[in-house]
């Protein structure tokens, strides 16, 4: 499946401040839809190939197939049980809970994260900006290098910052569109939905959303109640 599978048609697209939560759920649930179909596909390729009596010399590869698309999926519907959903039961997470959540979204790719964020402990829109800033920071190094994601405190203020160095360090023009709040009126949905409810996140809190996007460096800061 594609972006532009679940794409929804731009005329369709209501302006932020008119998206209701049905229209809201459907693009979170259409991303959410297209991000499973990869290691949710490659299981069952795994268990075909298992089943498949001409191929038992392939059975070690299989189960490798197997094996690491389960915990891909995993660590995707954890990811999004806190980025997109009400989480857990939980009311607050640690520092470390919340790298973990990341690091097992993002590990394979080329960008590598650097964590300054200390040992501080999140509530849960603090948490869900955080680890979507975290992310998209990551993705907007798509040739490699450094995504430093720091979070600091002062007072009842939170500052949550995602800086990408690195070559050809950018944001798609839909992941633009998003963290500034706006409307798509071109691309794909698919690309806007993640930087939008970033954006929707913060601003729901009360707190802004600065985007600095120059050649080979993009940097997000989110500023926050604590």
């Amino acid at each position: 499946m594609t972006d532009a599978a679940f794409a929804a048609p731009l005329d369709d697209l209501p302006a932020p401040g008119q998206l209701d939560g049905p229209e809201l759920a459907s693009l979170i649930a259409a991303k959410l839809c297209h991000d499973f179909i990869s290691p949710s596909g490659a299981i069952m390729s795994g268990l075909d190939l298992l089943n498949d009596p001409s191929s038992q010399d392939m059975r070690d590869d299989a189960i490798g197939l197997i094996t690491d698309s389960a915990k891909k999926m995993v660590a995707l519907v954890q990811f999004c049980r806190v980025a997109f959903g009400a989480a857990t039961t939980a009311e607050r997470f640690t520092a470390d809970e919340l790298k973990a959540l990341v690091d097992g979204v993002t590990a394979g790719g080329r960008a590598t994260i650097a964590w300054n964020i200390g040992s501080s402990d999140f509530g849960k829109p603090q948490a869900r900006a955080l680890v979507n800033l975290a992310y998209l920071t990551a993705a907007a190094l798509p040739m490699g290098g450094e995504a430093v994601i720091t979070a600091t405190h002062d007072g009842g203020q939170m500052t949550l910052e995602g800086r990408a160095e690195g070559a050809r360090a950018r944001l798609k023009a839909e992941a633009s569109t998003g963290l500034a709040g706006e409307r798509l009126t071109e691309g794909l949905a698919g690309q806007w939905i993640q930087p939008y409810w970033l954006w929707l996140t913060i601003q729901q809190t009360g707190g802004d959303l600065d985007v600095e996007a120059v050649e080979g460096r993009v940097v997000l800061t989110a500023r926050m109640p604590s």
